[in-house]
């Protein structure tokens, strides 16, 4: 937990930027340029069990509220067949708790909230102000895991993980415009910086022991055109591709695999790893076997900062989030949590100079400034947080939020 010191450090923080908010009519420095256009910088926190998606102001830390994404719920479970409600049941064990949010985006303009609703499989679409749920897209199979938005918010993509594929979905109507396949169980969509290639990353079948790894399926990346979604490449690993980040050059992939205790550097272009750095087991996580991990994840949670100089790795068995720099890959600094915090995923600011983690346990998320590798924020969120995306937010959605319902 913070320090009395460091909680009261981002109270008054917090105060003075609202202060300084209320007398100018400006925000920070740092926010000016989402202010500029209208909108807000804020980091969207998918609350998995929970079933909410929170809104942080990045430049004062508040959580300023959330939206219930399941309010459809009941009538959803009322809904499924036989097969369906069995694979419902089944998703729930394999995982060992209900997820209803997976993963999240917000469109450019600042006003629509699309939602890949984990075990409900589905995608849905919400005016954030009004709440009103705009449409929703049934995915194959029995669950929707991973989700991207393309740059220009005309497409959402979601992993069907049950179906090996990716749906690319139309967020105008909830339509789909298309799909292609992927590995084993696909979980994350990553675009590239420059937006031309679209990463799709498998994990295998998880309930599966370590012991039977080479029959979890084809553990791969899959590398489609962003525009026709038509296959460049494919690679393929020992083990299932957890969070990753990708070079503006494109030419470097670093990933968390599952087992590993850090993190692997893969040359792109050769398709080689380069590297693989081990870090530092907490003496719970030296004691738990592989089989025991979070969904084969000892590590789960990988980000960058703007300037492509470090990285921010969470260490999720281990309880603890450190930054690394590059090229040398050296730690800078770790942050330390309580036991069985699960530190599950790691954002960048849109800043650029701080890396959310959120602490799923603790229903709450950690800053950690990347120059310093301290923790300068903690704040409360919905039931067991983990992916976080940075969006802007129109001072309608945001005035709709009501901060007693973070």
């Amino acid at each position: 937990m913070p320090s009395p010191r460091l909680r009261r450090r981002t109270a008054l923080l917090g105060c003075a930027v609202l202060a300084a908010t209320a007398m100018s009519g400006a925000l920070p420095a740092s926010a000016q340029p989402a202010e500029a256009a209208g909108l807000r910088d804020v980091m969207a926190v998918g609350n998995g069990q929970g079933g909410t998606v929170s809104f942080i102001d990045t430049a004062t830390y508040r959580n300023l509220g959330s939206i219930n994404v399941v309010p459809d719920l009941q009538e959803r479970l009322d809904s499924m067949s036989i097969v369906e409600r069995v694979g419902y049941e089944a998703v729930n064990a394999a995982q060992g708790y209900r997820k209803l949010v997976d993963d999240m985006a917000v469109s450019p303009d600042g006003r629509t909230l699309y939602i890949s609703r984990g075990v409900l499989s589905d995608a849905v679409a919400f005016d954030i102000a009004t709440k009103k749920m705009l449409w929703r897209h049934k995915t194959e199979g029995f669950k929707a895991d991973h989700a991207a938005l393309s740059a220009d918010g005309r497409q959402f993509i979601v992993s069907a993980t049950t179906a090996s594929k990716a749906e690319v979905i139309d967020t105008a109507t909830g339509g789909l415009v298309t799909s292609f396949a992927t590995g084993t169980y696909p979980h994350a969509n990553d675009y590239s910086p420059d937006g031309t290639i679209l990463y799709n990353s498998s994990i295998g079948i998880t309930s599966l022991p370590k012991l039977l790894n080479g029959l979890k399926g084809s553990r791969a990346v899959t590398a489609v055109d962003a525009a026709t979604f038509k296959p460049l490449r494919t690679y393929t690993f020992e083990y299932g591709i957890r969070p990753a980040v990708f070079t503006r050059d494109n030419k470097t992939m670093y990933a968390q695999l599952s087992y590993l205790n850090g993190f692997i550097e893969y040359d792109l272009a050769a398709g080689r790893t380069t590297r693989t750095v081990t870090m530092p087991f907490s003496d719970k996580a030296a004691g738990m076997k592989p089989d025991d991990y979070p969904q084969n994840s000892a590590h789960h949670g990988m980000a960058m900062n703007a300037d492509e100089t470090k990285l921010c790795v969470a260490g999720t068995i281990d309880d603890y989030v450190s930054i690394v720099s590059r090229p040398g890959l050296t730690t800078d600094g770790t942050v330390t949590y309580a036991t069985d915090a699960l530190p599950y995923w790691t954002q960048t600011s849109p800043n650029g100079r701080d890396c959310f983690v959120s602490l799923a346990e603790d229903d709450q998320i950690s800053v950690v400034d990347y120059r310093t590798a301290k923790e300068v924020a903690r704040i409360d969120v919905g039931r067991f947080p983990q992916r976080e995306r940075a969006a802007r937010l129109t001072p309608e959605a945001v005035a709709s939020l009501d901060p007693a319902k973070g």
